[in-house]
């Protein structure tokens, strides 16, 4: 991996043991999104970080939190950020293109999209 993730301080993912920990598959896919299109050249590691870090700090000093805090939905909000602020494609296209990646059949993910609740 040639992403120099943090291993301290508020931009270092969740782990376990030195392992990353993802909760949910939607998670590893985001964390692969980026770290992909870093390696592709679509922006600097630096450039991610700080995004990441604005997310955290923005989440931190919000006034009200109605949302448990949630690392990779900070993620996946950093992401965004460096994608449409490179204007490398539009909020509405990052929208539309994480909906169908997690929408994809899972390969070794375990999934369990099908909740049965009471109607």
């Amino acid at each position: 991996m040639t992403a120099p993730l943090d291993i301290e301080g508020p931009a270092a993912p969740p782990r376990s043991n030195g392992e990353l920990v993802f909760a949910e598959p939607w998670e590893s896919r985001a964390f692969g999104m980026a770290v992909s299109l870093h390696q592709a050249g679509a922006f600097t590691w630096q450039q991610f970080r700080a995004a990441l870090i604005a997310r955290i700090a923005a989440w931190e000093t919000a006034p009200a939190q109605d949302e448990p805090y949630n690392y990779y939905q900070l993620w996946l909000a950093a992401l965004e950020d460096v994608l449409v602020g490179l204007c490398t494609v539009s909020a509405d296209e990052v929208t539309a293109r994480a909906h169908a990646l997690a929408q994809r059949p899972a390969g070794h993910d375990h999934r369990d999209d099908h909740d049965h609740h009471a109607h």
